[in-house]
């Protein structure tokens, strides 16, 4: 039998502090996820993992959604934030659409 440690590390040893809740969290979450979805952000060992145009898609969607049904209700920093990135997101997914059009027709 082994000697237990006398100071285990635990979970808690290893957590890092959260940023509080806010509507500017969540909308940057979102972007970061639509941007890792389009193959603009790369974390890990892969090179470059393709993009996941059907999974970006929906979280535009979902980013536009929230436009939406917060409309009347946003201060106009968070407002502007979320319309930016709705268009850069766009704009993005409209890129990357065509390069993989083109890559496909390439291999043809």
């Amino acid at each position: 039998m082994s000697e237990a440690d006398p100071n285990p590390q635990t979970q808690e040893d290893f957590e890092f502090p959260l940023p509080p809740p806010s509507f500017t969290f969540i909308v940057l979450s979102l972007r970061a996820q639509a941007q890792m979805q389009l193959g603009l952000m790369n974390f890990g060992e892969d090179e470059k993992a393709g993009p996941d145009l059907r999974m970006a898609r929906h979280t535009i969607d979902l980013m536009s959604i929230l436009l939406d049904k917060t409309r009347g209700n946003l201060e106009l920093d968070e407002r502007r934030l979320l319309e930016n990135s709705l268009t850069e997101l766009r704009f993005r997914f409209v890129q990357v659409t065509d390069e993989v059009g083109k890559t496909v027709a390439q291999k043809d």
